[in-house]
């Protein structure tokens, strides 16, 4: 992704709560004209039965599911989270970006 997510961080804070930061990078992804969909919702199966949805943040160019945290730490449940994501959407990359840091903390997932 071409945004940059670190002047976000830097004019924002590490204080906010995460709406706040979806609403920022919202704006971020719109001024570098990408496309996105924010808070897409992204079909849950059991045994290939569809038992519910659940919500991502932002799908990226149909390429990447981005889930953003306002948390002390990341964590494994954040982990599974973002890999249930991108096994239900069919996506292979995921980036979990965690604004609760004296700095931001990124982490990359593949499948």
């Amino acid at each position: 992704m071409a945004v940059n997510n670190k002047y976000l961080f830097s004019e924002l804070g590490s204080e906010l709560v995460e709406k706040l930061y979806q609403r920022a990078l919202r704006i971020e992804l719109l001024k570098n004209e990408m496309q996105f969909n924010r808070e897409k919702r992204i079909s849950m199966k059991y045994q290939g039965v569809n038992i519910g949805f659940d919500k991502v943040d932002f799908d990226v160019e149909e390429k990447v599911l981005v889930e953003l945290k306002a948390v002390s730490e990341l964590n494994d449940i954040h982990m599974a989270q973002m890999i249930s994501y991108l096994k239900s959407s069919g996506r292979r990359i995921g980036l979990l970006l965690n604004f609760a840091k004296l700095r931001l903390e990124i982490k990359r997932i593949a499948v």
